[in-house]
């Protein structure tokens, strides 16, 4: 089986992480989505604590996709690199990025290395070039492919400005932020 692996914070994840899933898998070889919450973060950055962000994205319900807990279980710091070790041998995999990381791939740990051993898949995203593209990176690219600018950042100050988010996020992390009440 070919696995996509979307990785990032998910702080929190939004439906703009759902379009490129669903996207992914209707226009690559890709055969599933694995969404994986990162537990570090490289530069460290302040992120809504990891039990809010893997509760979140375990609320998730896209056909053909799962929450994966392999980097939160280890407690890893975020590299990327450490987490191919633990990738289950039977699949083979795809590392799906937006195309606004792009400009700082180049101080990911070990990029070349990375590079070397898991193949990218590159997700355009609007006002980010599709460039520096690196070997070993292709752009998911259709006809009918749909963009976005929607952010995990955009939905938190939308939150801390006391609008709506419903119509960024799924239902159920809307009302998950809201009890819990988080990025206020």
């Amino acid at each position: 089986m070919i696995v996509g692996i979307l990785g990032g914070a998910f702080n929190p994840l939004h439906n703009g992480h759902l379009m490129i899933a669903r996207q992914v898998l209707d226009y690559t070889d890709v055969h599933e989505v694995w969404f994986l919450p990162n537990y570090g973060q490289i530069p460290p950055k302040p992120v809504a604590d990891v039990v809010h962000r893997m509760a979140m994205t375990r609320l998730l319900r896209l056909n053909k996709t799962k929450v994966s807990a392999l980097e939160v279980d280890n407690m890893l710091d975020g590299d990327t690199i450490n987490l191919l070790p633990l990738l289950p041998k039977k699949n083979t995999y795809r590392f799906i990025v937006g195309s606004d990381q792009l400009s700082t791939f180049h101080m990911w740990g070990q990029w070349q290395v990375l590079l070397k051993k898991l193949p990218f898949l590159v997700f355009p995203r609007y006002g980010y070039p599709n460039e520096p593209l690196y070997q070993n990176m292709t752009v998911v690219t259709h006809k009918d492919l749909v963009g976005s600018n929607l952010s995990s950042t955009k939905v938190r100050n939308r939150i801390a400005a006391g609008l709506s988010i419903g119509q960024f996020v799924p239902k159920e992390i809307a009302e998950y932020i809201h009890l819990h009440k988080l990025y206020l």
